[in-house]
């Protein structure tokens, strides 16, 4: 890969920007597994919580002003703030300097996601967008199998993420901050895992809508996508769901795959089974940290000042292909 700047950091000193219950219970126990990166400081508006987040995992610092904490000893910034705090939060990351790992949505607008794109190209900074599914071992054997064309000509890809999670007080209910429901905090992962198994969409048409809960934002949403080069991609997400097959099917003209126990489940024992033409039906389960994946990931190119894996371009792109299906929505 291309590399953007001389690079002599041994070890990388990451500061995490909003220390919601991913960040705490999530995010951080994956950072503390690589043996070279190190949680220096935590940001939080509730600096009570900044400090509560900080003796829990130990960092040396914790701020409730942004830019103080920017001016914290860190390389990197992880952003796992309120959809609508991304977007000045990595503006002035990347003017100041740090490689940022982004929560996604990557923004609440496209043209937001742009600007913030461009930014850190201005300011040689690194950008890479947190979907750890990319980075299971049964997704990527799945990937390897489709570019050695082992499935023949792909026909289509379709993967559902749904669940139960009723309307509270967090920020995903509130369309201001969330910028959407369904759509916004799972479809983004379901459009990620149809690019990166099927390559670039070029049209999709959906449904959006609240068929249990009512509030500000959709419980459901659902799209069909046509691939640049060959075949289809489907995709259905939901906060109402109490029990859900959550699972990955890829169908091509001389075989087929599924991927179950993945999508939704931490840490959990994959089940890929693979059919090919001409050979007998295989199966193999794998438990694999998705994130620790992702985050090992993102640190060698964050070391190495390469470009990352999943790239700022990525999630531009999955703003983009939302946007798209909310306004046929709203219309």
């Amino acid at each position: 890969m291309k590399t953007i700047r001389p690079s002599k950091l041994k070890k990388l000193k990451w500061g995490v920007a909003g220390c919601g219950k991913y960040s705490e219970f999530t995010f951080i126990p994956a950072l503390h597994l690589l043996r070279r990166s190190t949680l220096n400081s935590v940001f939080s508006t509730n600096g009570e919580r900044a400090k509560f987040i900080s003796e829990k995992f130990g960092a040396l610092n914790y701020y409730n002003n942004y830019d103080e904490f920017l001016q914290s000893d860190i390389d990197a910034v992880y952003i796992g703030s309120a959809n609508n705090n991304h977007y000045e939060e990595v503006i002035k990351a990347a003017k100041a300097g740090k490689n940022i790992l982004c929560e996604k949505p990557l923004s609440i607008t496209y043209a937001q996601a742009d600007e913030m794109v461009k930014v850190c190209k201005q300011n040689n900074v690194l950008l890479s967008i947190n979907y750890p599914l990319r980075f299971h071992p049964s997704i990527l054997k799945a990937k390897e199998l489709l570019d050695n064309q082992l499935l023949g000509r792909l026909i289509s890809i379709s993967v559902s993420y749904n669940f139960d999670l009723p309307p509270d007080t967090n920020f995903r209910f509130k369309k201001e901050e969330s910028g959407g429901g369904a759509l916004r905090d799972v479809g983004t992962h379901m459009i990620d895992l149809l690019r990166f198994f099927g390559g670039e969409i070029t049209e999709i048409k959906g449904v959006m809508d609240n068929i249990i809960y009512g509030g500000e934002v959709e419980d459901f949403a659902a799209a069909i996508c046509n691939f640049k080069d060959s075949g289809y991609g489907y995709f259905n997400v939901s906060f109402n769901s109490k029990k859900g097959f959550n699972r990955i099917e890829i169908l091509g003209h001389k075989g087929a795959i599924s991927i179950d126990h993945l999508i939704g489940a931490k840490n959990a024992t994959s089940k890929l089974n693979i059919l090919l033409e001409g050979e007998a039906r295989k199966s193999f389960r794998k438990r694999a940290n998705k994130l620790f994946n992702l985050l090992k990931s993102v640190q060698k190119s964050f070391i190495n000042n390469e470009e990352p894996v999943i790239t700022g371009y990525d999630g531009l792109v999955n703003m983009k292909l939302m946007e798209e299906l909310e306004k046929q929505c709203s219309r």
